[in-house]
């Protein structure tokens, strides 16, 4: 069994910090974008509380993994904790908790556990997917700040339907979710200048 954890600080309400890490699918903005991480939600409850499915794809060092994953706690401003419901991991479960240490200064913390598939070929495909995950939640961590920071807030109330339409668009694009917002905002503000 493998256990990856990091944290940070960020200058921000942990209302908004909140807010940004109870959607899944703002997950894949946190990973490389070699890793072509996707995160669809399947079923949505309870606003994205309890018992929300979603499913999560990438390259990992050259393998294609695919998994779902159901919400299991939820608990706002304190704690989110999704497990792994059907896909190749024996075990993987992410915990993102959160402490607010001022009005706008929080910290926040995320763990994943898991423990490999494939056997002996699962242990050396850790190694290496250990080091990628550490960097890749690090600067994620890192990605989430600068995001929050510097805007103050972010798009974060959308329907399904429509954050469906925004993931064909990010594929289209081959870009990250918050750069496909910005594009459409761009293409919609042109129009409407015409």
């Amino acid at each position: 069994m493998t256990t990856i954890s990091k944290s940070i600080e960020i200058n921000a309400p942990i209302s908004e910090v909140f807010t940004y890490f109870a959607r899944p699918e703002h997950m894949a903005d946190q990973f490389p974008e070699e890793m072509g991480l996707n995160v669809l939600p399947i079923e949505v409850k309870n606003g994205f509380g309890v018992g929300t499915i979603f499913r999560i794809t990438g390259d990992f060092n050259g393998k294609k993994l695919e998994w779902d994953c159901e919400t299991v706690e939820y608990i706002p401003h304190k704690k989110i904790v999704a497990k792994q419901i059907k896909g190749p991991f024996k075990k993987w479960a992410v915990t993102v908790e959160f402490e607010e240490l001022g009005e706008k200064k929080s910290k926040t913390g995320i763990s994943v556990d898991y423990d490999m598939p494939f056997g002996p070929f699962g242990s050396l495909m850790d190694k290496k997917l250990k080091k990628s995950a550490e960097k890749g939640i690090e600067n994620g961590l890192y990605r989430v700040k600068a995001l929050l920071e510097g805007t103050g807030s972010i798009p974060v109330y959308v329907t399904l339907d429509a954050y469906r339409a925004l993931l064909q668009q990010k594929e289209q694009m081959k870009c990250s979710v918050s750069e496909a917002i910005v594009n459409l905002i761009s293409t919609k503000a042109a129009v409407a200048k015409q």
